[in-house]
């Protein structure tokens, strides 16, 4: 219900917002100069097509929509899938999804292995005259094995009654399959237990890509039955084979010098050994394959023709709803269960996502008993001890207290602060973020801030400094280079795989881009705009305040943005290796127990922190740097 909601309000935001662009095109300015960065401003009704085309692809190419509109398509596509696995089988048998018919191929294939093995004995130079006419002729009597097969004069009675049974078994299913009568009713007790059997069963999605699998429609019933009878005319055909008297005769002949020869054989002769296996194995895959003569099977060729066009034309709407709602790809049936098959299948609905998320969300359930964003109320004192280094306590003059003759301790003052700078006092409590989702947030958050801070001061100084750009260049352009997860491996080692080696990877990557960013910002400085400061007497601290710095923003700002985006590809990439809390982390466990929804949420929840941190950025070079592209 939700997703029709979505879908239809989606579907009229891309109108609407379409429509007010065009009417908005045709009242602005003729003489807006093109390339005037004024004119990409207030563009947010195409946010709204852009973000409302990626819903609805999503809610399509998903079946979500399949999923809300028709919930029960998926069900009777399992049953049409039924009918298509049964007939499967012995479509194989003729050429309807094969070029030929299945004994002439076998017969091809089988005439060409014993041409190939005859060939290979009378090459063999470690074979004995005697031991290869003996397998040729073991050979020879094997291809003619195969007319005793495909001849119809040979075709027994009872093989023929089999055939013409089968065939009018599947003649009469086709002439009922269209009645409304079929399938016949069933007893009342076989009715309430079905119907009973039905409700059990979970929903389209309940179990990740299984579809349920029994019947849950008139037409779903149909399917179903039909799919049960083509499995018994199946099943039945399979367990029959063509093996006349005379074909039995050879067979025994063969088997019999098979064996005579393989008593005689020694320990020690282990290559006729193998050769002797070989052509049992080749009869015997004769043996054991449906081979029949070429037009003993016509009758039942034509039959399944017959019906594979009947219950094609029956599907009706399932048809068009597999074309329509389920783009590149279908439900597909294994046995008794159905599951969903092709891209769809990785591409997890939006509904199911969502309300993953939201369970994952609440406190109670979280990820690995991690909430993904909640709050704890810890204590000011444990904050304060995190912040402050024990050793301001040290520095201060005096010793720390010794306990008296009897037994206790007097704090003195030195104890008083370092009980403070170690977080052992009483304090009132405050709500405090965690989780995977603020845990990753905070990670990128310091790596980026401790980049900003050193990154900037030095790019600025080798843009400025001679010694600086010369000194600090090699090494910056020695590390930049070096994919950071190359970093990785000896960072977690050296810091662990705590929150110090991922923020330190971090400051890795940013520190570079940060660098090379000011750096190109400071040295890019228009010469005219320091000469005007000096000529106006501002010293070097003004000019680099005023004039250096200024113009360096817009390069520092954009290096921001490209920072944001190669901390957070680096941080997933490191959770991933080594990692007990994060987005990472959760995707890499989603990933090893195949939980696709949950991948998606991490990829989801990625792009919006992603976005967060962006938009901010934006805002912040809105209110910094109002001239870019002012002149």
């Amino acid at each position: 219900m939700i997703t029709g909601f979505v879908t239809f309000f989606t579907i009229v935001a891309v109108i609407g917002s379409i429509l007010y662009g065009r009417r908005l095109i045709k009242t602005e300015k003729t003489d807006t100069v093109f390339g005037n960065p004024e004119r990409t401003k207030g563009g947010m009704h195409w946010v709204v097509v852009g973000t409302s085309f990626l819903i609805l692809s999503w809610l399509y190419y998903s079946w979500d929509i399949a999923k809300s509109f028709y919930p029960k398509s998926a069900n009777e596509l399992c049953q049409v899938a039924k009918v298509n696995e049964s007939l499967l089988s012995l479509k194989y048998l003729f050429p309807i999804e094969e070029r030929s018919h299945k004994s002439t191929a076998l017969i091809k294939r089988e005439n060409i292995n014993i041409s190939n093995k005859i060939i290979v004995i009378q090459n063999s130079p470690s074979l004995k005259n005697q031991d290869k006419e003996k397998f040729v002729n073991l050979l020879n009597k094997t291809r003619q094995t195969i007319p005793l097969l495909t001849n119809e004069k040979y075709l027994e009675t009872k093989t023929k009654t089999i055939i013409n049974e089968l065939t009018n078994r599947i003649k009469q299913l086709t002439e009922d399959f269209p009645k409304d009568s079929y399938p016949p009713p069933l007893s009342e007790e076989e009715e309430n237990k079905r119907i009973e059997a039905t409700k059990k069963q979970l929903g389209w999605g309940a179990t990740g890509m299984e579809v349920p699998p029994l019947p849950e429609s008139k037409k779903g019933l149909k399917f179903h039955t039909a799919a049960q009878e083509l499995n018994e005319i199946s099943d039945e055909f399979f367990s029959m084979r063509n093996h006349n008297p005379e074909y039995l005769k050879l067979l025994k002949e063969i088997k019999d010098e098979i064996k005579e020869y393989k008593n005689g054989l020694d320990d020690n002769q282990e290559l006729e050994m193998d050769f002797i296996k070989e052509i049992k194995k080749l009869g015997e895959r004769i043996q054991y394959e449906s081979v029949f003569p070429p037009n003993a099977l016509d009758g039942m060729e034509k039959a399944i023709r017959d019906f594979d066009g009947v219950q094609k034309k029956e599907q009706g709407a399932i048809r068009i709803k597999d074309i329509l709602l389920f783009p590149a790809g279908t439900i597909v049936a294994s046995g008794p269960t159905c599951a969903e098959d092709g891209p769809g299948r990785w591409l997890p609905k939006p509904s199911d996502t969502f309300r993953i998320f939201g369970d994952l969300l609440k406190p109670s359930v979280g990820f690995k008993m991690i909430p993904m964003i909640w709050y704890e109320m810890m204590g000011v004192n444990r904050i304060v001890g995190f912040i402050l280094p024990d050793w301001i306590a040290d520095i201060l003059p005096g010793k720390y207290p010794v306990h008296n003759s009897d037994g206790k301790v007097e704090p003195n003052f030195k104890s008083k602060v370092l009980d403070v700078v170690t977080g052992k006092f009483e304090a009132f409590k405050i709500p405090v973020p965690t989780g995977h989702i603020w845990d990753s947030f905070l990670r990128v958050f310091l790596g980026l801030s401790l980049g900003i801070i050193f990154g900037v001061p030095l790019g600025i100084f080798m843009g400025l400094n001679r010694f600086a750009k010369g000194f600090f260049d090699p090494l910056v352009e020695l590390y930049r280079p070096v994919p950071p997860l190359a970093w990785a491996p000896l960072v977690i080692t050296v810091f662990g795989i705590d929150n110090v080696g991922k923020v330190f990877l971090l400051f890795m990557v940013s520190l570079s881009i940060m660098i090379i960013s000011a750096r190109a910002g400071a040295s890019g400085t228009q010469l005219s705009k320091i000469h005007a400061a000096h000529s106006l007497g501002a010293s070097r601290w003004q000019i680099l305040r005023h004039v250096i710095f200024p113009n360096s923003l817009p390069e520092i700002l954009t290096g921001v943005r490209v920072a944001v985006g190669m901390c957070w590809g680096t941080l997933v990439a490191a959770e991933f290796l080594a990692g007990t809390t994060g987005i990472g982390f959760v995707e890499n466990v989603a990933r090893k127990y195949m939980q696709y929804e949950v991948i998606w949420i991490t990829i989801f929840v990625m792009g919006m922190l992603g976005l967060l941190f962006d938009v901010t950025i934006r805002k912040i070079i809105d209110k910094t740097i109002p001239w870019r592209g002012k002149g």
